[in-house]
Formats: structure tokens, C-alpha cells, sequence
């Protein structure tokens, strides 16, 4: 059963389909496509006609790159195959064009161990690739101008010593000092704009207090600044990172000269004032003078604040939909229809008596159905895949216990792309108690309608008589008449009452008119019909003093049911024990009899609607409402109700009032 807010499985499959994370997936030992997202399809520069195609068809120009042997070995072996950074030469818009990717072939094995599909899940990280380029050139030239810087130095040390003998070469030293010079501040102001230039974010921090030397627009727009912070200790440029730990990571890397790469980090940030949330990439580079020793730090980050958000987004939404199942009860499955092997959830599991570590598929779902319903839901299934449709279906299964349970189940076929039927998603609820509940109100009703008609039928005989005897002088035969239509009318009156008593109850309309009055005193006028029948005794024991505050009529009306139940269901306890017990909290009132008494399992379900308990295989007369009706009464007047009873000994029915404080 579906509910109007609840995500359904192929809507979630559909969000994580298009997800921004490159995903495909193959098969065959020649590597066909079986489906490719539009972001896989975007980086092979191609559309949705490469579906269906083998590998090496669909892709022409990886024909010399090692992926498609790549992907046979994993198809071979079964063992996933992992790669970071690799590069690729791809077509697209016509031009062979080379990128880097984090990719993972990984291998979906089938029961018996077989390689049945590959998953392909790629990142595009030429961004980064470029980055260290760049980190890379930098350093080399840094490290050139360093060596160049190096043998002027010796260089003037040499000419230094002839200073006095060589006048004219101390000055051409000067003019080769003075063009190191020049190109060092040269080679500075290249860097300087290949930094404002570079399409990632990229800055320059110098010294121990990480003064902001260099940052391009695309750094200051993730920290939400702008080129005031040009010249500032990063600190007191970005006050709102204390705690969060990068200050400590860049002192870190400036002591140690080890690298710190961090992956989606998240950071606060204050942007137009309020307190961002951005989740990052990047790569704290030391960067080392002549005598190993950090001057400054080099930072080239990405933001992935939106990749991070979808991904969670994703995860939040399978989260909500698993506790929807959960609080629900519901059981959710996808059956593969050509292999008949199920993904299905702990709580569809449970529902057809297994637990959720043990293997179910489709074949032991239709093995556990009741014989009869199998062809019928199979109807219902082949139908729903023929029109595209939604099958319902209710059916009893057997537990390997023996237990009969029943099953409420929904399900949609999923087509591939060649429009045959390959999936099917379905939910399935346990419905046994709502069936269970529907049997006892048919049960009822028919119970109802024969309980009423007996007594009808009675009066009926009995008026026809009177109507053809009237004329008659009056007579005996007309005084036994009336008394048997009166006793007729009198059944069919409690019979209503109790429907009706139902009825309110039902619609919470069951009034109490509650009035101060001696326990006792009421007790013992109450079952007048009983004891001026004289063939059972009624023996009332306890306070003589309690006022009790409550509906008397109806307090009444439950100790009259007790009693007529104990002559029904005990009749040969000829005695009857009624008691009064008090205590600082409540009130008891118990009736006792020495009848067979009732079997330990029936206790618990006494006081339901529509119950009706065997007694010693025995048929009695009634709506089964009695102790339902009494139930209702009692927890109206906010006090308890109960039985016990032992086999053999008879049988305690009791209930409780509250004192009156």
C-alpha cells in the first residue's frame, strides 16, 4: 500500500540514475553497454545510442588505450580494478581530446560467483592533473632560478677574490647579478598572473603568520572575500575559521614541509555575512628555499560544496524512505524476472516467515502461497508487465512454521531498452490481523442475524396464534402466548441494546451520568431475576459502607453481565460469590463461580469486539458483545477490568474503581 508522500523505489533509482557521478554498466565477455548516464555519456562525448553497443564499437577512439582489455580482465576474474588519475584520449565535438579520471570497474558477481554485470562509476580530475602541472612548473622554475641564483653566487664568490686584479670582470659579475635579478622578479611576476589566471582556485600564504600574498577571484569567492584581504594574516582575514582546524593543518605543512591534501573538508565560511557551509578539495604545497626550509605555502582548492549536497541529498533520501518502510511495515523487493533472484528488504523477508540474512527469491515466493492463489497472481503479474500497469494482489502464504499468513502485495514491471520486462518492483504488507478482523465482523453479523431471528420468529408464531385465537374466550393458551412473545421481545430488546450500546461506543458516544451511591446496598437488589428463580445463590460479601461516585446503571449493568455469564457458561455452580474489596486506591468488585472454567489462551482476548470463545465445545446464544460492552464501561469510569480463571476450579471475573479523593 503506498503512501501519497512516500518515495517510491524507481523514483529513487531515477534520482540516483542522475546523479552528477559518472555511472555505467556493462556485460558479456565483449563488453556491451548495457546503460550510461548523461553524465558518462557527456564525458565519452556521446549519446544515448552507444546503449546496446559493444564496448569498443560504441567508442572508437579508446581502440588503442588500454580500458577495453582493462574491463575483459575484470569480466575474467571478477576482481574490481581501481586507477587514480589515469588519462584518456576521447572524442568530443569531433577534436581527440586527452582528460584524467578517478574510474572504477567494479565487478557484480552472481550467486554462483560469476561476473554477471561491471559497474563503471568515473571522476573527472583534469582539473586537479592540471593543478600539480602547474604546482609542478612552478616549483621546476623556482628551483631553476634557485640553481641559476646559486652559481651566480658561486660565480661572485670567485670574482670577488680577484676584486682588486679584475676590475672590469667584478663589473660585468654586477651586470650578470643585475639580470638574475631582473629575471627572478620577471619569473615572480609570471607566476603572479599564472595564480590570478589558473581556472582553479590558487593563492600564495608567506611566512609563519600566513600572510595572503597572492589569491585569484576564484579563491576569494569561495572564502566570500575580496582583495582587501590581499596582504592580511590569514587569521585575521578569515577570523571565522578558529577551531575548525585549517590553521593548524598550514602549520603543520609549514613545520613539516610535507604536502596536506584534503578530500571535500568541509568550512565555514563567512559569506555576505552569513555563516556558509562549503565543502572543499585542495592541496596545501610547501614551497622550499635553498636550504630546505618552508617560505611559503601554496594552496589550490575546488569547491565541491554541490557534488557533496546531491550525494547526501541521495543518501537522506534513501535514509527517509527506509524509515517510511520501517514505520510502516512495509516489505519492498526488485525481483530480475529473467534470472528470478530478489534484492529485497529485512521486513519483506519477515513477512513471508524468513529472516533477513536468508536468501529469498521469486520462485520461494510463489512456493510459500497458498496452491491456489499461485496461477492467479502469476495472471496478475504477466498483466501488469503486458500493459505497463500496477498488479494488486492479497494472498494467503504458509510459514515453514505452519502458520497462515496474510499478504497485501503491489509491484510495477521496469523495461530495459529494448522495452522487454527485466525487473520487478514490488511492496508487500502483512495484513492477518485486518483479515483476521474482517472474519470476526462477518462472523458477527452472521451471528447478529441469527441470534435476532430467533427470538423474532418466536414472537411472530406466538402473535399469529393470539390473532387466530382471539375470539375465543380467554383462556391459559393465551396467557402463554403473551408470555413467550413477551420473553421473545425482551431478547430481541437486549439484543438492540447491545448493538446499539456498540454503536456509541464505537463513535465514543457512550454518556455516564455518575452519582454517589452504597455499593453494597446496589449489589444486592441487582440479579432480582435470579434470585426470584431461586436456583442460584448469590452470595454478596464485603463493605457494607462504601460510596462509590459512578454511573450506577451501568456499574450495574456490568455485574449483571458477570452474573448471567457465570448461570450461562457455569450452570451447574449452583453458587455464586459476589465480593467487595477496598483499598487506598481503588474498588474491587469480583463475581466468582465453580464452573469448568476457561482455557489459559481465550483470557487475553475476552473483553474483544466480536469475540466469541468455545467453551468445552459447547454452543451458546449471544452477540459476543457482553464483555466488550463492559470493557468500555469500565475504562469510562478510568478503573481496570479482568479475569482468572483456572480449569476445573471456575472461573473470576473483576473489575476496578478509582477511590473518590
Amino acid at each position: 500500500m503506498n503512501s501519497p508522500d512516500l518515495i517510491k523505489p524507481e523514483e529513487l533509482l531515477s534520482i540516483l540514475f542522475h546523479s552528477p557521478n559518472a555511472t555505467a554498466v556493462y556485460t558479456g565477455a565483449d563488453i556491451r553497454i548495457v546503460s550510461a548516464n548523461q553524465a558518462m555519456l557527456s564525458f565519452w562525448g556521446k549519446d544515448r545510442s552507444v546503449v546496446g553497443k559493444f564496448f569498443n564499437d560504441a567508442i572508437p577512439e579508446l581502440h588503442d588505450q588500454p580500458f577495453l582489455n582493462i574491463l575483459k580482465k575484470v569480466w575474467q576474474t571478477g576482481e574490481t580494478y581501481f586507477a587514480k588519475n589515469y588519462p584518456a584520449t576521447l572524442e568530443i565535438e569531433g577534436t581527440l581530446q586527452t582528460f584524467y579520471f578517478d574510474f572504477e570497474y567494479k565487478a557484480i558477481l552472481d550467486t554462483e560467483g560469476q561476473t554477471s554485470y561491471i559497474l563503471h562509476t568515473a571522476f573527472e580530475v583534469s582539473e586537479r592533473m592540471h593543478a600539480r602541472k602547474i604546482i609542478e612548473e612552478k616549483s621546476n622554475a623556482e628551483q631553476k632560478l634557485i640553481d641559476n641564483l646559486s652559481a651566480l653566487n658561486e660565480e661572485y664568490m670567485a670574482t670577488n677574490e680577484d676584486l682588486m686584479a679584475k676590475h672590469d670582470e667584478l663589473l660585468n659579475v654586477k651586470k650578470e647579478l643585475l639580470t638574475a635579478n631582473l629575471t627572478l622578479a620577471e619569473n615572480e611576476k609570471h607566476f603572479r598572473i599564472l595564480v590570478e589566471k589558473s581556472p582553479v582556485a590558487m593563492a600564495s600564504l608567506k611566512g609563519e603568520d600566513f600572510t595572503i600574498d597572492i589569491a585569484n577571484d576564484m579563491t576569494l569567492a569561495i572564502w566570500g572575500k575580496n582583495r582587501s584581504v590581499i596582504g592580511l594574516p590569514l587569521e585575521k582575514a578569515l577570523p571565522e575559521l578558529d577551531g575548525q582546524g585549517f590553521i593548524s593543518i598550514l602549520k603543520n605543512v609549514y613545520e613539516t614541509g610535507e604536502p596536506f591534501y584534503g578530500q571535500e573538508l568541509k568550512a565555514v565560511l563567512s559569506v555576505e555575512g552569513n555563516l556558509t557551509d562549503r565543502y572543499l578539495n585542495f592541496v596545501y604545497q610547501p614551497i622550499l628555499n635553498e636550504n630546505n626550509r618552508t617560505t611559503s605555502i601554496l594552496i589550490v582548492a575546488s569547491d565541491v560544496t554541490d557534488q557533496v549536497i546531491a550525494r547526501e541529498s541521495v543518501t537522506e533520501m534513501n535514509n527517509r524512505l527506509e524509515i517510511a518502510l520501517d514505520a510502516s511495515s512495509l516489505g519492498s523487493t526488485e525481483v530480475h524476472l529473467p534470472t528470478g533472484m530478489m534484492q529485497s528488504n529485512a521486513q519483506f523477508k519477515r513477512n513471508y516467515g524468513y529472516s533477513p540474512d536468508e536468501d529469498f527469491n521469486y520462485p520461494d515466493l510463489f512456493e510459500s502461497m497458498i496452491p491456489e492463489y499461485r496461477e492467479g497472481v502469476r495472471a496478475l503479474v504477466q498483466e501488469a508487465i503486458k500493459t505497463n500497469g500496477i498488479y494488486k494482489a492479497e494472498y494467503p502464504v504458509k510459514w515453514r512454521d505452519g502458520s497462515i499468513h496474510w499478504i497485501q502485495a503491489h509491484g510495477r514491471p521496469r523495461y530495459d531498452e529494448n522495452g522487454i520486462a527485466n525487473r520487478m518492483v514490488g511492496m508487500t504488507a502483512d495484513i492477518t490481523d485486518k483479515k483476521l478482523v474482517e472474519q470476526r465482523k462477518d462472523d458477527f453479523l452472521s451471528v447478529a442475524s441469527h441470534e435476532l431471528k430467533t427470538p423474532l420468529t418466536s414472537a411472530k408464531a406466538s402473535i399469529q396464534l393470539l390473532n387466530r385465537i382471539k375470539d375465543r374466550p380467554f383462556s391459559s393458551t393465551h396467557l402463554k402466548l403473551i408470555e413467550q412473545s413477551d420473553k421473545s421481545i425482551e431478547k430481541m430488546c437486549g439484543l438492540v441494546d447491545d448493538l446499539l450500546n456498540m454503536s456509541r461506543m464505537s463513535q465514543d458516544q457512550l454518556m455516564l451520568e455518575p452519582t454517589s451511591f452504597n455499593l453494597y446496598d446496589m449489589l444486592s437488589k441487582s440479579c432480582s431475576h435470579v434470585r426470584l428463580e431461586a436456583q442460584y445463590e448469590l452470595i454478596l460479601e464485603g463493605a457494607k459502607d462504601l460510596e462509590v461516585f459512578a454511573d450506577e446503571h451501568r456499574i450495574e449493568q456490568v455485574v449483571i453481565n458477570f452474573v448471567n455469564n457465570a448461570i450461562k457458561y457455569a450452570p451447574d455452580s449452583k453458587q455464586i460469590n459476589i465480593n467487595i474489596e477496598s483499598s487506598q486506591d481503588y474498588i474491587k468488585v469480583s463475581v466468582q463461580d465453580f464452573g469448568p472454567g476457561i482455557e489459559k489462551h481465550n483470557i487475553p482476548h475476552l473483553f474483544d469486539r466480536y469475540y466469541r470463545a468455545s467453551h468445552l465445545g459447547q454452543s451458546y446464544s449471544g452477540l459476543g458483545l457482553g464483555l466488550y460492552i463492559c470493557s468500555e464501561i469500565i475504562k469510562k469510569h478510568s478503573g481496570e477490568i479482568g479475569a482468572d480463571s483456572k480449569m476445573g476450579e471456575g472461573s473470576t471475573f473483576w473489575f476496578k474503581l478509582p477511590q473518590r479523593r
